[in-house]
């Protein structure tokens, strides 16, 4: 009986913890797009997009990681500003220490398709970048619903896009 009393007083101990609080992302420290560097990275390449992911969640388990996979092309300004955003001083090692980061390229919606359908987005991506969030211990997609919401970045500050990945950190 005892350790039921224990037990029970170290759970409502335990719910009257606040949760934790969301991270922030830091202050990126350009205002505009304008001035990121240039040219804008091109970050996305041919390779074996199912191997790379496969080799991200193991990395990520082990290192308490989400994995970010950005679906995406180098012809789309988007997908470039989107990583241009991730190799600014403030926000790569936000990046680093928080996703396991892997680039597929998506061509012209007409490759590595498998990958969105294996996390269970049906027929074609509505815009990219598509930016799916994974929990690597379950391979289950974290953001659903949300995948497409940097597909318009250019619309966006800079700043929105850092604080939009930092809300994905686990």
């Amino acid at each position: 009986m005892r350790r039921v009393m224990t037990c029970v007083a170290m759970m409502t101990a335990a719910m009257m913890l606040p949760a934790a609080a969301p991270v922030s992302a830091p202050r990126v420290g350009i205002a505009s797009f304008e001035a990121l560097a240039k040219p804008l990275p091109l970050p996305y390449h041919a390779g074996d997009a199912k191997a790379e992911i496969a080799a991200a969640r193991v990395r990520a388990v082990k290192a308490h990681k989400r994995v970010l996979i950005d679906l995406g092309g180098n012809w789309c300004l988007d997908c470039r500003l989107l990583a241009g955003v991730m190799e600014t001083p403030q926000m790569r090692p936000f990046v680093a220490r928080h996703f396991e980061v892997v680039t597929v390229d998506v061509g012209r919606f007409d490759q590595n398709m498998d990958i969105p359908a294996s996390y269970g987005i049906q027929g074609r991506l509505k815009g990219v970048p598509a930016v799916l969030i994974v929990d690597p211990k379950t391979n289950k997609l974290v953001n659903a619903g949300r995948e497409t919401a940097l597909a318009d970045a250019r619309a966006m500050t800079p700043q929105a896009v850092a604080d939009w990945l930092a809300q994905w950190v686990g």
